[in-house]
């Protein structure tokens, strides 16, 4: 009962945001008591820390099993992007990381913190990876280039409001980081994964 309550709790975190979705809510979703979920979580805070908690993993054996695949680098960071978009699509209008700092901090810092040491070894992966296809130029400082990409990335969403909008400047972060870094034959690949997207 504890895990079909953290799912279905996500899903409406996600859908209609963190502020606005009530333990009464899930409850009624569910069809069950608050007195049950109250058994298993003493606060709503409790239950949007396991809930954060569980889509983070969710999250991170999606990109496992895209990286499986073995697209090239530049294919692998556009199918993440997919990826990201389709979760979100059914939410509010508003980013649900930016709610998450605005009303609940200190979740946000906790899940912060071990999200950039993720993040980070999956950027500096796609960059080595890059490399070693001829797609990103091999003189790169990659510690630099990654703490650049994943600056940008959660300043894109700590700091923009809506969804759609977040989305949109993150495709613009993508192509900016990607010919920041590309070769020749990485620009090729990037132009023909921009105009995969678009149509």
């Amino acid at each position: 009962m504890k895990e079909k309550i953290i799912a279905k709790a996500s899903e409406l975190f996600l859908k209609l945001g963190f502020k606005s979705v009530t333990m009464d809510d899930i409850a009624g979703e569910m069809c069950i008591s608050k007195k049950t979920i109250y058994k298993y979580f003493c606060n709503k805070e409790v239950l949007i820390e396991e809930s954060t908690s569980m889509v983070h993993s969710q999250v991170h054996e999606i990109m496992d099993t895209i990286i499986a695949k073995n697209y090239n680098a530049i294919h692998e960071n556009f199918e993440i992007r997919e990826m990201f978009r389709d979760m979100f699509k059914n939410n509010i209008d508003t980013s649900p990381i930016y709610q998450l700092k605005k009303h609940y901090p200190e979740i946000y810092q906790n899940i912060l913190s071990i999200e950039i040491d993720q993040c980070t070894q999956c950027f500096k992966d796609n960059i080595d990876k890059g490399i070693r296809e001829g797609l990103y130029r091999s003189d790169l400082n990659v510690e630099v280039y990654v703490k650049f990409y994943y600056t940008l990335i959660f300043h894109i969403n700590e700091n923009t409001v809506s969804e759609s909008e977040a989305q949109r400047i993150e495709l613009e972060a993508l192509e900016y980081h990607t010919r920041a870094m590309a070769t020749e034959k990485g620009v090729e690949e990037l132009e023909k994964q921009l105009k995969r997207i678009k149509n």
